[in-house]
């Protein structure tokens, strides 16, 4: 099934009454961010979407594929499901070699340059994280970062879903600029669950949750992204500093006026 669009039919809050927002429509290419308080239902929104609701959930939510609910088959079958959900929780019980997990589901999934996609796959990878992930160690011992990097990218390439949610990618030392510059070159739809405000800033637009429901969308702006570019510079400041930290060099304060 060709995937065109998302469409979320509000539900209800927590307190039971309907959300504010009613509707909203995602199309391919679209990046969006879903903000929000620490329980203000932010992840239930993802899991919804991941369950494609159809107003069997708590939150009454459904979520609707080219207008129509989801086929059973998006259920059922692991294979055919669109949706990939990176979530903050990346334990692996593999301990397969990097190089050899992706080889096998490149292997389920595509049937032909399987080495060229695993290099791509590791390449991409690669870009997110400041450790460089050697395709030689086994899947249990990459660090928080290289696991959440290597799976979006995994995601993106190898399982090539149409639909990717991400949930605070920030918590796991992802370099969220080149993120965002390299998920927009892919005709995908990306939903972060984000604190960040670079990342909220910079998607096309966001979902503002309070009390279990979607109450607010906020469209970008100009001036918003005058904003997130100044959040940038901050970003890579602090970036380099962790960076030169890491690798057991000393800072002091001249170290801020050779990076303004």
């Amino acid at each position: 099934m060709h995937i065109e669009k998302l469409t979320i039919l509000g539900g209800v809050g927590k307190s039971g009454q309907p959300e504010p927002v009613a509707e909203i429509s995602l199309k391919m290419g679209d990046v969006i961010s879903v903000v929000g308080s620490t329980g203000s239902g932010k992840t239930t929104l993802v899991d919804d979407i991941a369950l494609f609701a159809d107003r069997n959930t708590p939150t009454q939510r459904q979520v609707l594929i080219n207008g129509v609910p989801a086929p059973e088959e998006f259920t059922n079958d692991p294979s055919k499901n669109p949706v990939a959900f990176i979530t903050q929780h990346t334990n692996f019980l593999s301990d397969l070699p990097v190089n050899e997990f992706l080889k096998i589901h490149a292997g389920i999934r595509r049937r032909d340059n399987i080495s060229s996609v695993i290099e791509e796959t590791i390449d991409f990878s690669n870009k997110l994280t400041g450790e460089p992930i050697d395709p030689e160690n086994a899947m249990t011992e990459l660090s928080g970062g290289q696991t959440r990097a290597l799976l979006i990218a995994d995601a993106v390439i190898i399982g090539n879903s149409p639909v990717i949610l991400l949930d605070e990618i920030e918590n796991a030392g992802i370099h969220r600029t080149k993120a965002l510059e390299l998920l927009r070159g892919y005709e995908k739809i990306f939903i972060f669950v984000t604190h960040d405000p670079r990342i909220a800033l910079l998607s096309d637009f966001r979902v503002v949750m309070q009390n279990g429901a979607m109450v607010k969308i906020i469209e970008a702006h100009d001036g918003e992204a005058k904003v997130a570019e100044e959040i940038k510079k901050l970003d890579d400041m602090i970036l380099h500093c962790r960076k030169l930290i890491r690798s057991g060099e000393r800072l002091d304060e001249d170290i801020f006026k050779e990076l303004r």
